[in-house]
Formats: C-alpha cells, sequence, structure tokens
C-alpha cells in the first residue's frame, strides 16, 4: 500500500541489550565481571527472559561469554585477542573512513567539531566515552555501509574492557590530549586527504592497544579486576 511504512518499536530485550551495549561500547564493564540474569532481571525491573535474550545476542556479538550455570562474563583480558581487535578495527574503521570522506558535508565537520570540544570539556569518562563513540560514527555513517557498521559496532564493543583497562594504568586516564588526533581526522576531512585521515584514525584507535602493550601482564589482572 503506498505511503505506508512499518512502524518501529522498541521492545524490553531492546531497551535491555541497548544499556547493556552501550556500557560495553564506553568500558562501563571490567574484563572478567560476571552477570547473573536474575540479578540482572532485579536491577533493571524486568523479567528474566528478555534479560537472557538480550545476553545471548551480546554473546553471539562476542561482547560477551557463555559461562557455566547460565551466567555470562565480560571477556578476560588477552594480549593475543586485544592484537587482533586492534587489527580489525583499524582495517574496518579505516575502510569506513576511506568511504565515508566524499561525503563528509560542512554540516558534519560543524558537528564533530562541537564533538570534540564536549570530549575536551569532559569530566567524567562516560562522558569522554559517549563524545568518542558519537565522534566517530558520525564518520562511519557517511560511510553508507550497513554491512560494515555492524561490525564496527561489535568490535567497539569488544575493545571496551581495553579501553577500561588502560584507562586504570595511567596517570591521568580523561587526558584530552587524546582529541589532537580527532582534530587531526577534522583536517584530513576538511581537506579530503584520504592518506591523512587514515594515519590520524588508527593513531587514534591505537592508544589504549599501546598502553596496554607497553604494559607488563602481570599488572592487566589488576587493571581487569577492578
Amino acid at each position: 500500500m503506498a505511503g505506508l511504512s512499518p512502524i518501529a518499536r522498541e521492545t524490553t530485550q531492546d531497551m535491555v541489550y541497548g544499556q547493556l551495549r552501550n556500557s560495553l561500547i564506553c568500558g562501563g564493564f571490567d574484563a572478567g565481571e560476571v552477570f547473573k540474569p536474575a540479578e540482572l532481571s532485579r536491577r533493571l525491573s524486568v523479567s528474566s527472559m528478555p534479560v537472557r535474550e538480550a545476553l545471548a545476542r551480546l554473546v553471539s556479538e562476542r561482547a560477551l561469554e557463555a559461562m557455566p550455570n547460565r551466567r555470562v562474563r565480560v571477556p578476560l583480558l588477552d594480549l593475543t585477542q586485544m592484537r587482533r581487535i586492534g587489527s580489525a578495527r583499524k582495517l574496518i574503521e579505516g575502510e569506513l573512513a576511506a568511504c565515508a570522506i566524499h561525503n563528509i558535508t560542512n554540516a558534519d565537520i560543524a558537528k564533530l567539531e562541537d564533538l570534540t570540544t564536549q570530549y575536551e570539556a569532559a569530566s567524567d569518562e562516560n562522558t569522554v566515552a559517549l563524545a568518542n563513540h558519537a565522534f566517530h560514527f558520525t564518520i562511519y555513517e557517511r560511510a553508507e555501509s550497513h554491512v560494515l557498521i555492524p561490525f564496527a559496532e561489535s568490535l567497539w564493543m569488544q575493545a571496551g574492557p581495553y579501553i577500561r583497562a588502560a584507562s586504570r594504568l595511567v596517570a591521568k586516564p580523561l587526558d584530552t590530549s587524546a582529541t589532537r588526533f580527532h582534530h587531526a581526522i577534522i583536517q584530513a576531512l576538511r581537506k579530503g586527504n584520504r592518506g591523512d585521515l587514515i594515519d590520524a584514525l588508527h593513531n587514534d584507535l591505537s592508544q589504549p592497544f599501546d598502553i596496554l602493550e607497553r604494559t607488563d601482564e602481570t599488572v592487566w589482572g589488576h587493571a581487569q579486576n577492578g
């Protein structure tokens, strides 16, 4: 029928999934943190079924891992896995940025500058994480790739615990001098310079992983156990 379109309906499972997904992306959980469906249901004031469905969805996306007794946990830190996540992020997010470069508008540039200002002015880690995520996906959405963006989102969830661990191993976890790469990304987008864009993006994505690479693995346990 002409003029009709589907009506979106967000289910309880979608809302539970969204909350957990956003917390993972923002580094809201420690590596190794365990989720008990019954306890999570009580905390969120929902029935157990949507919680189990949301957790199963996150397990399928490799953001969480299943354990015995129906428990689910955030994966433990692992150097080899960290390197794989880092390499995959550079590959996929680099391609998204490259595809987006010719679709970026002046309004997009203005939004990216505003998000960078928010990042620099942030006084807590969650605000920093949200501004950083919004900055990157403002660019990636301009790639108009329904294939690659879900992979990027999954990798951000998988990277979250590593970013949280890295923030605990530096003297200033909210060191916003890191936004120098955001400024470099904006400059490259403004000029339409693909090479500079990829270089700046890769440098930005590498920061937390580089911190952990320089850290003795015996220290990782303290970072992931809180």
